[in-house]
């Protein structure tokens, strides 16, 4: 018999918090520069209810930042949140390299025989 575990809330952290595409979607324009709500609700053709509710799960990790600026807030991308993802993923990028590099000796190995 298998248990299962809780699963851990979606603003425990970065890594939660990003799990979910729509939330990578919105970082994604994000990291093009600082951009209003509605710019986010239009470009990714999510609801404002919709919209709201992933900025809040953001901003709860540090993820995005919010500053009002007259009637609007203004989103932006805090970059060191997102660290720990980063730091996480360098772990993998020595095999990755090395992958491809065998990949490339198996092409250059497949171009040399045609």
């Amino acid at each position: 018999m298998m248990r299962s575990m809780a699963r851990a809330a979606t603003t425990a952290d970065a890594f939660n918090a990003v799990a979910e595409p729509r939330r990578r979607a919105i970082l994604d324009v994000l990291a093009g520069g600082e951009r209003p709500v509605n710019d986010l609700v239009q470009e990714l053709g999510v609801t404002q209810p919709q919209m709201s509710k992933h900025l809040r799960v953001l901003r709860e990790v540090g993820a995005v930042e919010v500053r009002g600026a007259g009637r609007q807030r203004l989103y932006s991308l805090n970059g060191p949140a997102l660290k720990p993802i980063h730091d996480w993923v360098k772990t993998y990028e020595r095999t990755w390299s090395e992958r491809f590099e065998l990949l490339d000796d198996v092409l250059h190995e497949l171009k040399e025989t045609e």
